[in-house]
């Protein structure tokens, strides 16, 4: 194998691929990285791939080759050598059980793996559509944030997918907030129909990285479809796929309320530095009061025998005054994530869950991200 690559091509490259590589591989190899240059069909091509059963993910860039080949080497080392190169042209040769990498003045030898032991990768499931990767990264990490910490509960540290012809609903909980976002895509059928359960940190470091090209193409399998169990994702040349979880997710729709008895509006930006001032005197999992009345919200933290904080912003509000208290970081988390400059919250009571949002485009629209955020009970 001999092939010579742009450095920071390489180094890209490199780092995307690298971040699939397993912390402790259940198997040697798996802590390798698949190198191919050129080869059938792709004879100016350098195809890198890391998988660890889970996930893989493959990126193919240019480069010219003398010599094609394939080898297997130390994924992480060779992520860190290529971010360290030099800013010149990087020539790969192969000798025997060894890859060399020259670049400029600088040269490493680098010992390979069997690369036959490598497992092959997971075909990707049929494509399903396409949606604007910018707007794709954007929903995902809006609803990422509420998803569940927990590996006892695998369910809830999962984003739900559901597709129905145009629009995808991406959801995720863990018991004690729940986020909700709605999307348009371009399915390849009219009529595709699917639902599948992500793990939720793969699909926020998916979508964030793969912001490279105009468009991700999904591929998932429809309902009852061949494929089942695998989602993919493919964009800028590079594409990636996952293990979907297993388990039923809460019927979430039913969590939220169909109608308020109050409503206030707030400017977002004023309101998440009250929340993080006034927070800082609330001890560990204790919680911020609101307290909303015409034209202001008062926020208060700390109790009578600890440091106290409070302060008030100018609010408007439809319907009675309330108390209500939520855990700040998870109304940091929602207020940072409506991406709206006026920040929503409507209530029922102070004990049921409220619903965050940003003020829609008009009037009577539904906004297409919602919050749900359990309250704290108040003592007394």
């Amino acid at each position: 194998m001999k092939f010579r690559i742009d450095r920071d091509a390489l180094a890209d490259a490199v780092a995307w691929t690298a971040r699939t590589l397993p912390v402790r591989p259940p198997v040697p190899v798996l802590a390798g990285m698949h190198i191919v240059a050129g080869g059938e069909g792709n004879s100016d091509r350098l195809k890198l791939s890391a998988f660890d059963y889970e996930v893989s993910a493959q990126v193919s860039t240019e480069i010219d080759v003398e010599e094609a080949g394939t080898a297997l080497v130390s994924g992480r080392l060779l992520a860190e050598i290529s971010r360290s190169l030099p800013p010149h042209p990087v020539e790969v040769t192969t000798d025997g059980a060894k890859v060399m990498l020259r670049c400029g003045s600088a040269k490493f030898t680098l010992l390979t793996m069997p690369v036959e032991d490598y497992p092959t990768l997971p075909e990707m499931p049929p494509a399903a559509g396409a949606v604007g990767s910018d707007e794709f990264a954007a929903a995902v990490a809006q609803v990422a944030i509420a998803a569940g910490k927990d590996d006892t509960i695998p369910m809830l540290t999962g984003v739900r997918v559901e597709i129905e012809g145009e629009t995808v609903t991406l959801a995720s909980t863990d018991r004690y907030r729940l986020a909700v976002r709605e999307l348009h895509w371009k399915p390849e059928r009219p009529d595709f129909s699917a639902v599948a359960l992500v793990p939720a940190k793969t699909l926020a470091d998916t979508a964030k990285s793969l912001t490279a090209g105009a468009e991700v193409s999904i591929a998932l399998a429809g309902t009852g479809g061949a494929g089942e169990g695998m989602i993919g994702f493919e964009g800028g040349g590079r594409r990636t796929t996952s293990r979907l979880l297993d388990g039923d997710f809460v019927k979430y729709r039913s969590l939220l309320p169909s109608e308020y008895a109050g409503l206030a509006e707030i400017q977002t930006g004023p309101f998440i530095e009250a929340v993080k001032r006034v927070s800082l005197v609330a001890e560990r999992n204790t919680p911020v009061r609101l307290s909303f009345s015409q034209g202001e919200v008062v926020l208060e933290a700390g109790t009578g025998d600890e440091a106290q904080a409070v302060e008030a912003l100018e609010a408007t509000l439809e319907g009675e005054d309330i108390d209500i208290a939520f855990n700040p970081q998870f109304l940091l988390d929602g207020l940072s994530a409506i991406g709206s400059d006026v920040a929503r919250l409507s209530f029922t009571t102070p004990t049921k869950p409220a619903v965050l949002t940003g003020k829609p485009p008009q009037d009577g629209e539904n906004p297409n991200y919602r919050y749900l955020i359990m309250p704290v009970r108040l003592s007394g």
